[in-house]
């Protein structure tokens, strides 16, 4: 592995520990297994580097080794485990609202993976859409197309929940 670029990916997860933790919990709902996942995509990105293609493209390299290996938990774990309110509030930053918003959790968990992944990734992680695409190894306009669906029955759900 290239010295330069080993420092530049552990910098890179330094920085982006928490984002990444938080990617890794929004699949998992249990801190112990985010841990994990965490931990098993640094080894796999570390033991990988070589096909990362530049520099710029680490975040949703590294974003799509998450995925990717939360993933592959919940297919072997064959269930979803659910948290409780004191575990969320205890992993949530301080500076945000305490207050969790049930709703938009609970229609969030009933969409399909693939939609729950844009919205998380868009509007969580702030990633861009052609950053999404990459990590999920799909086309723009297929993502476009998912973050719209995704959306639309947010919404239908949310509105038949008032």
């Amino acid at each position: 592995m290239d010295r330069k670029l080993e420092k530049l990916l552990i910098g890179f997860i330094t920085e982006n520990k928490e984002n990444v933790y938080r990617l890794a919990f929004s699949y998992v709902k249990n801190s112990e297994n985010a841990l994990d996942i965490v931990q098993d995509s640094i080894r796999k990105a570390l033991s990988s580097s070589a096909t990362l293609k530049s520099e710029g493209s680490m975040k949703s390299w590294f974003y799509r080794i998450v995925v990717n290996t939360s993933f592959d938990f919940l297919r072997k774990q064959k269930k979803i485990q659910l948290v409780d309110d004191k575990t969320l509030e205890f992993h949530s930053p301080s500076c945000e609202d305490v207050y969790p918003d049930t709703d938009l959790e609970k229609a969030l968990e009933e969409l399909p993976y693939a939609f729950r992944t844009v919205v998380v990734l868009r509007y969580f992680e702030d990633l861009k859409i052609e950053e999404i695409a990459e990590v999920m190894n799909e086309n723009v306009n297929t993502i476009k197309t998912r973050l719209y669906q995704a959306l639309r029955k947010l919404r239908i759900q949310m509105c038949h929940e008032i």
